[in-house]
């Protein structure tokens, strides 16, 4: 019988205490993994629906084969594996600003752990995906420049309910069109929110982008009963792609 509550790690961070922990649902009979922040919930493996669409999304968008994918926020992984899950992905980096997070992964104390890591598309980086985004050096250190087919971020709860103050100016006019520097002609921008579609930021969004919409994703909650709705945003960069030159003719 699974223990009804078990803390697998617990560590301070630059923007609070952050925790792993697996208890068991009675409710349902299942043992679920969840990440907290202080008092917050960040993730858990009984809801996965709307981040695994955040890359499938983020991905059928996207213009082109062999795609250069950027994802902000590693969580427990579902977003990156979705896209590590596609033929299409030709290299992903993944930004995560908690070492501990990325710890988890690393030592396999996280299920996704090991696929993630086993996979030579993908790189975890420690880093703060918002300054990186304002950055002219942004997201691939090693590469100062560099631009990506999709970009998909889950980090804050939404673009109204922040973890922390620093990701405030990402949101605005500004901060979106530094973001969108990072992406190739035609590329992708893909944003987790975990409410309903907010009319203002679509509107945001179309202002930095050639285009901006909102997809809704609908799941069932097993806790309620009831559907649940989330959504993902997504905005593409005025252009279109280049073909690789291998594949012109």
């Amino acid at each position: 019988m699974s223990r009804f509550f078990e803390e697998l790690d617990y560590r301070p961070t630059p923007i609070g205490a952050i925790s792993l922990r697996r208890r068991h649902e009675l409710r349902l009979g299942v043992d679920v993994l969840e990440i907290k922040l202080g008092d917050e919930h960040l993730m858990s493996d009984l809801f996965t629906a709307s981040e695994i669409a955040l890359a499938d999304l983020g991905l059928a968008a996207c213009e082109g084969e062999s795609l250069d994918v950027v994802v902000g926020g590693l969580g427990l992984g579902y977003t990156a594996r979705a896209v590590l899950g596609s033929e299409r992905c030709r290299s992903l980096l993944v930004v995560e600003y908690l070492e501990a997070v990325i710890d988890w992964h690393e030592s396999g104390l996280l299920p996704l752990g090991p696929e993630l890591t086993g996979d030579q598309r993908c790189r975890l980086v420690e880093g703060d995906f918002f300054a990186m985004a304002s950055s002219g050096t942004g997201f691939d250190a090693g590469a100062p420049g560099r631009q990506f087919d999709a970009i998909l971020l889950d980090i804050d709860h939404s673009p109204d309910a922040l973890l922390d103050p620093r990701s405030t100016s990402f949101y605005q006019p500004e901060g979106l069109a530094e973001l969108a520097a990072h992406l190739r002609p035609g590329g992708i921008f893909g944003l987790w929110s975990d409410d309903r579609e907010n009319s203002a930021f679509t509107e945001r969004l179309a202002g930095a982008f050639a285009e901006a919409w909102a997809e809704p994703v609908t799941f069932h909650n097993p806790l309620q009963d009831r559907p649940f709705t989330q959504t993902v945003y997504l905005a593409r960069k005025a252009g279109c792609r280049s073909m690789p030159k291998h594949q012109q003719t």
